[in-house]
């Protein structure tokens, strides 16, 4: 990121504190104890993420000045002076990229699943999944925003998206992005047959507009009527919106809010989402995966993995384990797939 760029994002940062500041003193505010606490969290969240930026640039400078004693100097004893300095910034810099973590993982979250090889038995399937990391969420006290739905006529998906607010959603279903695939007999299967289909998952991070900036410019935003189920129109107005990020083409729709101007703010909030991930895996080569690395391409070799109706079984292919408890895996009780999987992974 450019100089410009991170004084910019500070300048917006410093901007948004700000108006967090008077609205927090706001006695209509006071008054709405859920709206307080939501302000009160992104506006801790906020000072944090300043404080870290700024402490970064200054660390960053000092490397630099670092870096040059290094290349200009003959003197051993101030060599090793400026070489100790590195490595000390050095470390402070990495503690630094932790903290980013860790602030990373306190966000809100978006989830997008899609229906991927098997027709209408993986949009069921894509609907399953909806369904328990629903009920995952209810369990731990969480709240789900519907975002937008291309469901099916047999009540499937072709594609959900959904935000999770709450307290470490990220840390918690960061390790759910993948290729998940089952294996069942279908209802509409008159030979007992059983069929192999899948379904992605991508988490992203819940970006807000301090995290990433896009220019009014690069975006394209276009209005239509939303549709229900099997595609009959539930609304005479045109309150869906899809939004065109220009440079790259990126599309997101949002039809599940009555007002247009709800839909827009949801769709905007997916679209910064997306890109925001697009910026850190490129920023952060040593990532353990790209977006569509994330998702893969639906085949069912790619899996992270599998649910196995026949035998009751669900089986993560990453810790290479299995649970004989299928039902109540996609009721929600995911508990023990996902710390083992945190566990396996902060080894």
């Amino acid at each position: 990121m450019n100089e410009t760029k991170k004084s910019s994002q500070l300048n917006e940062l410093e901007t948004r504190a700000s108006e967090l500041e008077k609205k927090l003193q706001d006695k209509e505010i006071i008054n709405q104890p859920p709206l307080l606490m939501q302000l009160s969290k992104e506006y801790g969240q906020i000072k944090m993420e300043l404080t870290q930026k700024k402490e970064l640039i200054k660390i960053n400078q000092d490397i630099s000045s670092a870096q040059e004693i290094l290349d200009k100097e003959t003197d051993p004893e101030l060599l090793a002076l400026a070489q100790e300095d590195l490595d000390n910034l050095k470390q402070q810099k990495n503690k630094l990229s932790r903290s980013e973590q860790i602030i990373n993982q306190s966000k809100n979250i978006i989830i997008e699943i899609r229906a991927g090889t098997g027709g209408d038995e993986a949009a069921l399937f894509a609907a399953d999944l909806f369904r328990m990391y629903n009920h995952f969420a209810e369990q731990k006290k969480w709240t789900v925003h519907l975002i937008d739905a291309n469901r099916t006529s047999l009540q499937g998906f072709k594609e959900v998206i959904f935000s999770i607010h709450g307290t470490n959603t990220y840390q918690l279903l960061k390790n759910e992005s993948g290729v998940h695939r089952v294996q069942r007999i279908p209802e509409t299967e008159k030979s007992g047959r059983i069929h192999t289909s899948t379904a992605t998952v991508a988490v992203l991070i819940e970006a807000k507009p301090t995290d990433i900036s896009i220019s009014p410019n690069d975006l394209r935003i276009d209005t239509y009527r939303a549709s229900g189920h099997g595609g009959q129109s539930v609304q005479k107005n045109s309150s869906a919106v899809r939004i065109t990020y220009l440079p790259t083409n990126v599309v997101v729709a949002c039809q599940d809010e009555r007002s247009q101007k709800q839909n827009k703010e949801r769709a905007m909030t997916v679209l910064r989402s997306r890109l925001l991930t697009q910026q850190q895996e490129e920023k952060a080569t040593k990532m353990k995966e790209t977006r569509r690395g994330q998702i893969g391409q639906a085949k069912r070799s790619e899996k992270i993995r599998t649910y196995n109706f026949p035998q009751n079984r669900i089986t993560d292919h990453r810790l290479q384990k299995s649970w004989y408890n299928l039902s109540e895996v996609l009721n929600g009780n995911l508990d023990k797939i996902i710390n083992t999987l945190n566990d396996d992974n902060d080894d």
